[in-house]
């Protein structure tokens, strides 16, 4: 058991550490980066070892009842998962500084200037289940960004997380930045006391179940950044190609079935359910424990032996397997009400050839990601090209979506003057400054910031 000083110890280092890595440069970043691909390569023999022997308990608990199949099917980090992590961080490496980027420069008035800046959020506390490999992905993240981090894995991939996380720390030794910008936490109750450190810690990611996002969320004061459920539609239209559609609905359900972006709620227009839904049941037939929920409408096209009459609660569900709920929907309008009523803000498909349906579907669905003939198995930073993601925001504020580097860095403002105050723009009119409130031209990163008694000579736009 930790206690409360314990871990109020462990978010101050944390603190100390985020001050030292949000002045670091790009180059120093970088250079970390490419230690932790070394230190993992030198490390792989040891760490797919360390994955085997929570894999092999894992599969004991899953026959016991103990743990479910979903969460078991994440745990693997071993070959070509172990590749897809080196190459997500050469990924990361390539990407451009997130930290220093001018989001908006303002000449407020003459030898007056404003301008916005990225830089890191600070101390970011990160809880996940399973998947061993998210903790490298958003310690790669973090550290491009400038962020401390505390990873607090399962107790299912103790071993893993504990293989992966020393050879980063010793990556972090070889290049001289702290050992505290990424530390691992163990057990429940050092959790629930980092989640009451809202001095030191700035934002609470975390990945999982619906349960432990909820009870995340209602046990901090932190601010958390996340998603509850992954209850994905794909809603078929009346102008379909009715094999994309296969192909696609497929794909979102059975590419990876455990996954938040994976479907759950299909949508047929009744004009196709009867050409369909056959040829759908039909490309799924090398799939292992396809069951449907359908409606009255779609029952009769969809296999005897393996569908069931729907109920209400049905297009509510995360289902995470090979089940799947079906329903006939009369319109996109409907489509989209339905969808708004039922979906978890995630990620939702329409298939259609006709681009004004394709339109007002993507325009009011209020969901995170939303595609037009596109698996929803797509909604994955990876697969957005940034390199990684620390999680898939259903939030309305901040970060939405896969959250990669933009996600991790908030603004601050900085203003440079020559001795200007607020009462200098009040009093007698021939007497006080004037206002000016003009784009600067030419100033993307903070380097590009002129020396102070260049200001006046910025080029701006009227």
């Amino acid at each position: 058991r930790r206690s409360s000083a314990q871990m109020e110890d462990v978010a101050k280092r944390a603190r100390a550490a985020a001050q030292v890595l949000g002045g670091v440069s790009l180059e120093v970043k970088n250079k970390a980066l490419e230690a932790f691909k070394r230190h993992l390569v030198a490390g792989r023999a040891a760490i797919e070892e360390a994955n085997a022997q929570d894999m092999a308990a894992a599969e004991a608990a899953v026959k016991e009842g103990k743990l479910s199949s979903s969460l078991f099917k994440r745990l693997d980090v071993s070959g070509a998962k172990f590749d897809a992590l080196l190459t997500g961080i050469d990924q990361i490496i390539n990407l451009p500084d997130p930290v220093g980027q001018i989001t908006y420069a303002n000449k407020v008035s003459e030898g007056l200037n404003l301008y916005r800046m990225t830089c890191p959020i600070g101390v970011l506390l990160i809880i996940y289940e399973a998947r061993p490999d998210a903790g490298v992905q958003i310690a790669a993240l973090a550290m491009k960004s400038g962020n401390a981090l505390l990873l607090k894995g399962g107790k299912e991939a103790q071993k893993s997380n504990a293989a992966l996380i020393s050879a980063m720390a010793a990556a972090l030794a070889e290049v001289g930045l702290p050992a505290d910008c990424i530390q691992g936490v163990d057990g429940r109750t050092a959790v629930a006391e980092l989640l009451s450190q809202d001095k030191y810690i700035d934002l609470v990611i975390p990945r999982g179940s619906n349960e432990l996002v909820k009870s995340i969320k209602d046990a901090s004061r932190i601010p958390v950044l996340g998603h509850a459920d992954g209850i994905c539609a794909v809603y078929v239209d009346e102008h379909a190609d009715l094999e994309k559609a296969v192909k696609i609905c497929v794909d979102s359900k059975t590419q990876y079935c455990a996954a938040c972006n994976s479907m759950e709620t299909l949508l047929v227009h009744p004009k196709v359910v009867e050409a369909f839904l056959p040829m759908f049941a039909a490309g799924l037939a090398s799939k292992e424990d396809v069951h449907f929920k359908a409606d009255s409408n779609c029952l009769p096209h969809l296999p005897a032996d393996k569908t069931q009459p729907s109920v209400e609660a049905d297009f509510f569900e995360e289902f995470c397997c090979h089940t799947m709920a079906v329903r006939t929907i009369e319109s996109v309008d409907a489509a989209i009400t339905h969808i708004n009523t039922h979906g978890s803000g995630h990620t939702e498909s329409i298939v259609t050839e006709d681009k004004s349906v394709a339109d007002t579907f993507l325009r009011r669905v209020d969901s995170a990601n939303v595609y037009h003939n596109a698996s929803t198995r797509f909604a994955d930073g990876f697969r957005y090209g940034f390199g990684a993601e620390v999680g898939i925001s259903t939030n309305r504020i901040h970060a939405r979506g896969p959250v990669g580097l933009e996600g991790l860095v908030i603004y601050k403002y900085r203003m440079y003057g020559d001795g200007h105050t607020v009462a200098d723009f009040s009093g007698p009119e021939e007497k006080r400054r004037k206002f000016v409130h003009s784009k600067i031209e030419g100033v993307k990163r903070v380097e590009d910031i002129p020396d102070s008694i260049n200001l006046a000579h910025c080029s701006v736009k009227n």
